[in-house]
């Protein structure tokens, strides 16, 4: 992997600071964590900077977070180069992050990247009108619908030269096509529907007539969005301690 390092100073912004509804945000996030432990939230502050900057990390935004953690700057640095869903330069409204891990290129993905060079230029570049840009980057998780991209936040998957390539005129319009697969598949399913438990008797109402067939329980428009982040949760109800019985009984 490449060394990861900041933007150059002349694309940097000179000073950062959160808005106060993510300063509220990010004072909860910390709020979680015992005296002492603050820079445990330092990868969701480090999110949050990134979306308000508009999808990367200026230096400053780095060294903003730091202070609010009681960090060294180079410590925060440390975790912004680590983790690649960390952007260190400016980046398109739509970020094109192709998987090029060994599924996806058995599948294609090279003739992915080959379009996002010929179509929006290198790697980081991001296009004239400011609207794409686009990254090789490891496994993201859908191997079974290879090759597939991530834009934003949603995946495009069982991709081919063509459908990709209306992918990006919809991105290019500045509108965001339909995510997950773009061929006949649901989710992960076989490609052209189910191919067990398809007999329809086999399914009984309550009142024991046969049910009627009522398709895919689910569509990719209904999935694979982007929800309630994990870290917002309302936290677990205590749990009375259990007696251990097999210890011994006082008298």
């Amino acid at each position: 992997m490449a060394t990861r390092r900041l933007a150059p100073p002349e694309v940097q912004p000179k000073e950062f600071a959160f808005t106060a509804e993510n300063l509220a945000w990010a004072k909860t996030q910390i709020a979680k964590y015992p005296d002492g432990r603050q820079a445990s939230a330092v990868i969701p502050l480090l999110w949050k900077a990134q979306e308000q900057a508009g999808g990367w990390l200026p230096q400053k935004a780095i060294e903003h977070v730091a202070g609010m953690l009681g960090m060294a700057d180079i410590r925060v640095l440390e975790v912004a180069t680590f983790y690649t869903m960390f952007n260190l330069e400016p980046v398109g409204k739509f970020n094109v992050q192709v998987c090029g891990t060994t599924p996806c290129v058995l599948r294609g993905a090279d003739e992915i990247k080959k379009i996002c060079k010929r179509r929006i230029g290198d790697e980081h570049h991001v296009s004239a009108d400011g609207k794409l840009s686009w990254v090789e980057v490891e496994c993201l998780g859908a191997c079974v619908n290879a090759p597939m991209v991530q834009v934003n936040y949603d995946f495009f998957e069982d991709l081919t030269p063509e459908n990709f390539e209306k992918v990006l005129d919809e991105l290019q319009a500045g509108r965001m096509p339909k995510p997950g697969t773009q061929i006949d598949r649901q989710f992960s399913a076989p490609v052209g529907g189910p191919t067990t438990l398809t007999d329809p008797s086999i399914y009984k109402k309550k009142n024991g007539q046969d049910a009627e067939p009522v398709g895919a329980a689910l569509t990719d428009d209904k999935a694979k969005r982007p929800g309630e982040a994990a870290n917002v949760r309302d936290a677990g109800t205590p749990q009375a301690p259990v007696a251990d019985k097999t210890a011994p009984r006082g008298r």
